[in-house]
């Protein structure tokens, strides 16, 4: 494959991750120089198909699903792609072995935002698997480099800080979710009445997965663990500025985690890194 080509490629996942997503851009430039392409090749494939259900309301969702779909499996077996985004997650996906039946629920989930505004319990843990879990799998195979014996171990941690991210980002994201796409993700739970009690008992469930998550973080490779410890530092900090806002609140804004917190963040999760002292 020519180096030209390719590298270009990538570089274009990576300035869609530079233009979606400061945060994750950040964390992206605390790995090793090794895995950053790989993962942005990663983000740009989820972050485009997430664009077709969430902002292409002039457009046939389902046909523009249908075909990013399609033109995946097609790049992935072939091996080759025009669409730049495609040629850069296939090369992903065929260099770190990562299995199909990721990718399919990842593209389950994106089906699921096209249909489906409230969740059971059943459906939103089949949801949040594809939308965030299956992410974090898909990471961890670039992390891990083709060790299957240490994916098989951290498998549980990083789906676990899947989950959390995801959850939190239903909190930041309910009033946009619920006005402009109708959708309220946690069960039982609707938006005006959303209550203080229903708040924890959501929060309870962030603190769970963030502790079985830290104890996976700590056992990354070196190349990735301050780049997925700053990610998970943030989100604590956000987690915490959404638990000590009231309910009205949450369902008036989309709390920040301001860019000079950003700054200190990364500052103290550097110096534990190096200190190897990282805390919760």
């Amino acid at each position: 494959m020519d180096f030209l080509y390719t590298n270009t490629c990538l570089e274009c996942s990576e300035l869609i991750t530079k233009r979606y997503s400061t945060s994750f851009s950040l964390g992206i430039r605390m790995f090793a120089k090794s895995l950053r392409k790989p993962i942005c090749g990663i983000y740009g494939f989820v972050r485009f198909a997430d664009e077709i259900v969430d902002t292409f309301h002039d457009f046939d969702k389902k046909d523009l699903l249908d075909r990013f779909k399609m033109d995946t499996y097609k790049a992935i077996e072939e091996g080759i792609s025009l669409n730049p985004v495609l040629q850069s997650f296939q090369q992903v996906v065929n260099e770190y072995h990562i299995e199909r039946e990721l990718i399919e629920a990842f593209l389950d989930s994106m089906y699921l935002d096209l249909d489906f505004t409230s969740y059971t319990p059943d459906r939103l843990d089949e949801y949040i698997y594809g939308s965030a879990e299956v992410i974090g799998l898909m990471c961890l195979k670039v992390f891990v480099e083709n060790d299957q014996a240490l994916y098989d171990k951290l498998k549980d941690p990083a789906r676990r800080l899947g989950a959390a991210f995801q959850k939190i980002n239903f909190l930041r994201d309910m009033k946009s979710d619920y006005v402009e796409r109708g959708r309220v993700y946690f069960p039982d739970i609707e938006f005006e009445h959303f209550t203080e009690d229903q708040k924890r008992f959501i929060e309870q469930d962030i603190k769970e997965d963030f502790d079985a998550a830290y104890a996976g973080i700590v056992r990354l490779p070196e190349s990735a663990r301050l780049g997925v410890y700053l990610a998970y530092r943030y989100y604590r900090k956000l987690f915490s500025k959404i638990s000590f806002s009231p309910v009205a609140r949450v369902k008036e804004e989309r709390i920040r985690v301001p860019n000079r917190l950003k700054m200190v963040l990364l500052a103290k999760s550097t110096l534990r890194h190096r200190m190897n002292m990282l805390s919760r």
